[in-house]
């Protein structure tokens, strides 16, 4: 549940009937522990645990399946889409796809002149090329493709057709009980999103109740939910980012506390003062795999991971020019290294900087400057040499 937040009887019957005569300790656990809701729906046949968290990260969301293809990130059109789809498919259940899309073009047509929504044109026609005709469609298909992973929906045959031809039609089915467990949030029309700050709009979704100006400081409780989720959502944690005197995971119970969440959870923790690293070993809750050096951007980073710890401010602020000179070091004594950066080494800088920032070991201060972290003292690098057929000795 923490990997996928559902648990559908027809992916796994065995552990749906568990969770469901579980479903006492599994609400008490999540609601104790993180501060989540578990729904137990039999008539939906779906266990669905409720995360919520004001810190949304903003590399994260609903993932576009790829066959043979790491999964991408959804883009904007697409989670407008997924919306759009479970509108129609509220009010009517079963649609062939042809219908669907129809109804979206219609619904998109008529809010488009207020700038409700964007225009989804499907036809190569009425100042429609087939390149964006072919673009909507496709962003429907993976809208679809996000709605069947997640059990949401069903089609009878095979999405990618429906891509690739256009005379393709299919039948898409919904369920509403499922439909419903996916509105967990108050309508934004009553949120009043309009007249707040925009770095305010995650925290008011994400409350249960109707925003309040009140800005009071966390009770423990608090503290300690978002101490918690924070280990369990992010690779690597600052305990000291708490707006609290005391922070909670520097105290005593609050370190002893959140090992035992973690722990009963399957992950794995190392946890220092000034950082805690959270991995999962069984590899299906975090999709991070670094490091992993065989392509050139990851080589780069693991060497410019090793030349922060060595500096003589480790955790001082670090500018491109200095990333850049590194690499012109390493490509001295390896000049075959990185060849295709050989004239762009700022590009070079950049996708090296982006690796690290991507496990919370480098934050970003301004466009060429960043601040390590102290997650950066948990790793060290080694060099493996080996020789060509040349004698050449090759850096890995």
């Amino acid at each position: 549940m923490i990997a996928t937040g559902r648990i559908r009887a027809e992916q796994d019957v065995e552990l749906y009937r568990a969770a469901v005569q579980g479903r006492r300790e599994l609400t008490e656990f999540f609601q104790s522990e993180l501060g989540w809701v578990v729904e137990v729906d039999e008539s939906a046949e779906l266990v669905r645990l409720h995360k919520r968290r004001v810190d949304v990260p903003e590399d994260r969301g609903p993932m576009v399946p790829r066959d043979g293809r790491p999964a991408s990130l959804a883009p904007k059109q697409v989670l407008v889409l997924i919306a759009l789809v479970c509108e129609q498919l509220w009010r009517r259940p079963r649609m062939s796809l042809r219908e669907l899309m129809q109804s979206i073009a219609q619904v998109c047509a008529a809010e488009a002149s207020v700038g409700g929504l964007p225009q989804f044109r499907i036809v190569a026609a009425d100042g429609a090329g087939k390149a964006e005709a072919r673009s909507n469609r496709g962003n429907l298909v993976d809208a679809l493709k996000i709605l069947v992973n997640e059990g949401s929906i069903t089609v009878d045959a095979d999405l990618d057709r429906a891509l690739g031809d256009d005379e393709t039609d299919m039948v898409v089915s919904a369920s509403r009980e499922r439909l419903a467990q996916k509105f967990s949030s108050l309508s934004p029309a009553l949120l009043g999103l309009e007249s707040m700050a925009v770095e305010r709009h995650a925290d008011a979704l994400s409350s249960e109740a109707l925003a309040d100006d009140v800005d009071d400081e966390p009770t423990l409780d608090a503290r300690r939910f978002f101490a918690v989720r924070r280990l369990i959502d992010d690779p690597a944690t600052d305990p000291f980012d708490s707006r609290a005197a005391t922070p909670y995971l520097t105290t005593p119970a609050g370190r002893d506390r959140a090992l035992e969440v973690i722990t009963a959870l399957g992950f794995t923790t190392t946890a220092r003062r000034d950082w805690w690293e959270t991995t999962d070993p069984t590899g299906v809750g975090t999709a991070i795999d670094f490091p992993n050096g065989r392509r050139n951007e990851r080589q780069a980073a693991l060497a410019l991971l090793d030349a922060v710890k060595h500096r003589a401010d480790p955790l001082g602020e670090m500018h491109m020019s200095e990333m850049i000179a590194l690499f012109e070091d390493v490509r001295v004594g390896q000049p075959r290294w990185a060849a295709a950066y050989e004239d762009r080494l700022p590009a070079l800088a950049r996708a090296a900087a982006a690796e690290l920032v991507a496990v919370a070991l480098l934050a970003p201060v301004s466009q060429d400057t960043w601040q390590p972290t102290a997650g950066i003292h948990f790793w060290r690098v080694a060099v493996r040499r080996s020789a060509t057929n040349t004698g050449e000795v090759v850096e890995r």
